[in-house]
């Protein structure tokens, strides 16, 4: 009988063991080999007899376990300790580290991979922004605000326009088991329009339930829903919530497998789940739909591209020779063909001021870029932006890059303490001491450009952009001052746009009246006002 209950009991801690952890039963996995070490221990120690005496100061085995016990307990500790070191120890296995990012090609200009791009369409909200503005709309509604929480934002592309999206977690045991049937939607939050803040509840008329989440329990969970579901063998990660163009809730799971022994983590597809109804598609890379924006884990890249600059010659070199890191951190873009990239800055190891080239890795499939071309790493960006408005004491969100009239350039914004954005920089990628703020976009862009034109030919010839000339007659000019600077606006006769130019541009754009003759030569781009790089008064020049 007491072999049973020792067997029994035995069962029921394996048992729980494996619901509450969810080891992923497959080579590589260490999970799974500790919860069976803790499992034989357990066994060991039920099946010792042992008796105290009554003093307790004494203790007499009666029965000892079975020599099986400790041979599977060696096994064990040998599988989960010295097979890793030998199967996956970077000191030996440092070449197929270095190749687990697979083939990077060589770019020329990064600005021919990411699209030139309307100053409506730059992104000014970041996530703990959107987190801000998500809270603030859930708040103002108060009997749904009690019930649930806000779960991770991700960033993706919801046909062609760019959002912040995280859905209505539980926010507690009790809460789930009064609302089984699901949380009531999701947040969206426009990432170029922070007043565009939408509470989806409905999709067509029909009510949205976020049953299989994070925050539920038992089968609801969504891990576990997967691993109860035919995914106890395969290792996933990175469970990101994304609506397909339509608006309905999908949960993206990336399958990774252990490529060097028990390290070498690499996406080998997704699995979409119903948010709603937990129904299950598995994916290769190659055929994940189209809507969906994130295959390859943040974390997996970034780990990956510092193997590949870090064993550059492999493990042994401890002299730094040609060592590459990434710099801050990855931020995700979208580039001129409208897919979406992980971007970097790399730098050499121990040099950290400047960055010597810039990566850009497809976010489906890993195909890698890296550009060649020396700049500011992020974080010089961030602190040439906010020495621009020390007297403010702003703090910079983090960098995103963007192709301003073919010159590559950081944007970002410029927040209070309180999280809420008060300006707007632009840093020039190549040289970070060319800045441009400003209290609207609009404003900022007109800044960088004066501070780009300025620097006459300081910067790269190659990065020079698309000019046109103009000769005509001024129709209408009025100015007006920001941030201690003058702007002109004026009309012409032969150009349908409105053109802005600072007096630093050129002393004739103050004494310049309607009627004037004038050259100009400005950036071409589709923009409604257009910033002059050069002005010209001819009428002046008569006189």
């Amino acid at each position: 009988m007491k072999i049973i209950k020792a067997i029994l009991l035995l069962i029921i801690v394996a048992f729980l063991l494996f619901y509450f952890n969810l080891p992923v039963i497959n080579y590589g996995f260490i999970a799974l080999p500790i919860i069976l070490l803790v499992v034989t221990v357990f066994g060991i120690v039920l099946s010792t007899g042992v008796q105290i005496s009554k003093d307790a100061k004494q203790v007499k085995i009666l029965k000892k376990p079975s020599k099986l016990f400790f041979i599977i307990s060696g096994l064990l500790l040998f599988y989960i300790t010295v097979f890793p070191l030998l199967t996956s120890l970077p000191m030996f296995r440092s070449e197929s580290y270095k190749n687990l990012i697979g083939k990077v090609a060589d770019g020329t200009k990064i600005s021919n991979h990411i699209a030139p791009i309307s100053i409506d369409e730059i992104r000014v909200v970041d996530e703990d922004l959107a987190y801000l503005l998500g809270e603030k709309i859930l708040g103002s509604q108060p009997a749904l605000g009690s019930q649930v929480e806000l779960g991770h934002f991700c960033i993706q592309k919801v046909g062609k326009d760019l959002y912040w999206v995280a859905p209505l977690l539980h926010s507690g045991f009790f809460k789930w088991m009064n609302n089984q049937e699901g949380t009531a939607g999701y947040v969206m939050v426009s990432a170029t329009n922070e007043r565009d803040v939408k509470l989806v509840q409905n999709i067509a008329g029909k009510e949205i339930k976020i049953k299989y989440q994070h925050e539920a329990f038992f089968g609801s969970q969504i891990e576990r829903h997967l691993y109860f579901n035919g995914y106890a063998t395969v290792g996933l990660t990175d469970y990101t919530f994304e609506i397909d163009d339509e608006g309905k809730p999908f949960w993206v799971v990336t399958k990774y497998d252990k490529k060097i022994g028990f390290g070498g983590n690499d996406a080998s597809g997704i699995v979409v789940v119903d948010a709603q109804t937990g129904a299950m598609t598995d994916y290769t890379i190659g055929d994940a739909p189209k809507w969906v924006d994130r295959v390859q884990p943040i974390d997996f890249i970034e780990e990956q591209l510092n193997d590949w600059g870090e064993y550059v010659h492999g493990y042994w070199n401890f002299s730094n020779a040609n060592k590459l890191q990434i710099t801050e951190g990855l931020t995700l873009v979208y580039g001129k063909d409208n897919k979406s990239y992980w971007y970097t800055g790399l730098t050499s190891v121990g040099k950290e001021e400047s960055a010597v080239g810039f990566v850009l890795v497809d976010t489906r499939t890993k195909e890698t870029t890296f550009y060649k071309q020396s700049g500011a790493t992020e974080i010089a960006a961030q602190g040439s932006a906010e020495g621009k408005v020390q007297e403010k004491g702003y703090k910079s969100s983090l960098p995103i890059p963007y192709n301003i009239n073919n010159i590559p350039t950081y944007v970002m914004t410029l927040k209070d303490d309180g999280g809420l954005v008060k300006m707007y920089a632009m840093v020039a990628i190549s040289d970070y001491t060319i800045v441009g703020v400003g209290n609207s976009m609009r404003e900022t862009l007109t800044s960088f450009k004066s501070a780009y034109n300025m620097t006459g030919n300081k910067l790269n010839a190659a990065s020079l952009t698309n000019k046109k000339q103009l000769k005509s007659v001024v129709t209408r000019i009025t100015n007006d001052v920001k941030n201690g600077n003058s702007f002109y606006y004026f009309t012409t006769k032969d150009y349908p746009n409105i053109f802005v130019g600072s007096s630093q541009i050129s002393n004739q754009l103050p004494v310049t009246i309607v009627g004037d003759s004038i050259k100009v030569s400005f950036d071409v781009d589709n923009e409604e006002v257009i910033d002059v790089s050069t002005f010209e008064n001819t009428t002046l020049k008569k006189k």
